[in-house]
């Protein structure tokens, strides 16, 4: 069943997205879009369907990451602003409203690592996208699709990356208020 519900979102998605890039050509915002928005998609039905574990370390906060510096440096407070301003913050927090408890944070900081892991994966296929279109149409023509990428994809990592280090020292110090 979990086969069968991946493989009918990929076939909805797939023939979509293709339709547009003929129709509308692959160097239009409307395929941007669409693409990225199907990409979300058929991602968020594979790690819902799937759950993959996600343990590596890569997801694991980096020293360099703690105080928060580069992303800042990165604008990523502007993005997190917009995300409360456009109301996204609304519709992610009606679904999984914050709580403090240990059970809570753990939970909080594995959706960081499941979205981070969703926007990665769909962040390199479109930048593949996004380089076979400005090899075939030209650079000015594929920005479009660089600056969907920017704003859905890459903001969204690094916002999570952002965020882990507070709920990773959160969990640490509820350990430790454990033992």
């Amino acid at each position: 069943m979990k086969y069968l519900k991946f493989m009918l979102a990929a076939l909805l998605v797939v023939p979509i997205i293709v339709y547009i890039g003929i129709t509308k050509h692959p160097y239009s915002f409307l395929f941007a879009w669409v693409l990225n928005f199907g990409l979300m998609m058929a991602v968020f039905i594979f790690t819902n369907t799937f759950t993959p574990k996600l343990t590596s370390d890569y997801y694991n906060s980096k020293k360099w990451e703690a105080n928060g510096a580069i992303y800042k440096w990165l604008g990523v407070d502007i993005f997190r602003k917009f995300l409360v301003l456009i109301g996204w913050e609304k519709v992610i927090r009606a679904g999984s409203p914050i709580k403090k408890n240990p059970d809570a944070i753990k939970h909080l900081e594995n959706g960081t690592r499941q979205s981070e892991f969703g926007h990665l994966v769909i962040f390199f296929i479109v930048l593949i996208v996004n380089v076979f279109v400005a090899l075939s149409f030209g650079i000015t023509k594929s920005l479009s699709l660089f600056f969907t990428n920017i704003i859905f994809n890459f903001y969204p990592v690094i916002l999570q990356r952002s965020n882990r280090p507070r709920l990773q020292r959160m969990l640490r110090i509820n350990a430790r208020k454990q033992l």
